[in-house]
């Protein structure tokens, strides 16, 4: 795997989603024992970002030597990007490397000619322009990123860090991009998928209904939990449990359960020898055949395989299909 990753960065960008991805790539969590990434800001010397100069490593024609490239927010989507940008990101992008924008980043992307037929998202203020701009590319307003392995876009701000550590547990497992997101106090996994708005991304209040049931449920994984079983936790009904469930997390109680065995199986895989059949049981899922079903039909490929490659790459995950039930990626 090449560990480079080039920052695009010009005049014009936004802050928040540069200091981010920096804050993801540019350092490894303790005691995580793999080759960790080589960051280099590229720009056209100092520029403004925000509120903040910012003096650029390298010029805009490294970009075409990344491994990946990360394209952070434009601040005004009504001004078109520079072209010196855009013929950069292209370049790259033909030279094999992976791209992906954050937030509004999407416009130079689409710029470049680089979602053409292809799906993308961008912050939910503006899809509509985006689409519009872009006719060739099918935008999709309501999801939190989405990959189509050699280029991907995400929504704004807590998107882009979804798409951030989605890149790291591509590259390097599951166990790595959750140490990631403990260093960050940052929720560890959110589906692609996802839908942008959601009333409360998080539990406002320590007193919430799932502020306490969520690590009650992740801790219990290995039993067959139900719906029912959650809702008699919460002291609720399950119908009320549902919309508690959607507000919050921005899916169902029973699909959350899911994508949290299923993360569950993979750090096992990743980080232990036990058997398919061990996996099974320690993540609730009962039987080999029940988790390989939801496994493969998750991640892309079997619990065998997802072993092998990650043994394979020495810790280091081949990029595999991720697609949910509408087809984008979910990590």
């Amino acid at each position: 795997m090449d560990n480079s990753i080039a920052l695009a960065v010009t005049e014009g960008m936004l802050h928040f989603e540069l200091s981010l991805a920096y804050e993801v790539f540019g350092s490894a969590p303790d005691g995580v024992g793999v080759p960790w990434y080589d960051v280099e800001v590229c720009g056209t010397g100092a520029v403004r970002v925000g509120r903040f100069r910012l003096e650029a490593d390298r010029g805009l024609d490294r970009l075409r030597h990344a491994g990946t490239v990360i394209v952070p927010g434009w601040v005004d989507v009504d001004v078109e990007p520079p072209g010196d940008l855009v013929d950069a990101v292209r370049a790259a992008h033909e030279a094999g490397a992976r791209v992906a924008s954050l937030c509004t980043g999407a416009f130079v992307l689409a710029a470049a000619g680089l979602l053409d037929g292809r799906r993308a998202t961008t912050h939910w203020a503006h899809t509509d322009v985006l689409a519009a701009r872009f006719p060739r590319v099918a935008v999709d307003p309501d999801v939190l990123y989405v990959d189509n392995g050699s280029v991907l876009t995400s929504a704004g701000k807590a998107a882009a860090m979804d798409l951030c550590l989605h890149l790291v547990r591509l590259d390097h497992g599951s166990s790595v991009a959750n140490a990631v997101a403990r260093r960050l106090v940052v929720p560890p996994h959110r589906a692609g998928g996802q839908a942008q708005f959601v009333a409360a991304p998080v539990p406002s209040r320590d007193d919430h209904p799932l502020a306490a049931l969520l690590p009650w449920a992740i801790e219990r994984l290995d039993r067959p939990l139900t719906v029912e079983d959650l809702a008699r936790r919460a002291g609720m009904s399950s119908r009320h449990l549902g919309r508690h469930f959607r507000a919050v997390t921005g899916t169902t109680p029973l699909q959350w359960l899911l994508t949290q065995r299923i993360r569950r199986a993979q750090e096992l895989l990743e980080n232990t020898d036990d058997g398919v059949d061990a996996v099974a049981a320690a993540t609730g899922m009962g039987t080999a055949t029940t988790l390989r079903r939801h496994f493969n039909r998750t991640v892309g490929v079997p619990p065998d395989a997802y072993r092998r490659t990650f043994r394979a790459r020495s810790g280091a995950m081949e990029p595999v299909d991720v697609s949910g039930p509408a087809g984008v990626r979910s990590g």
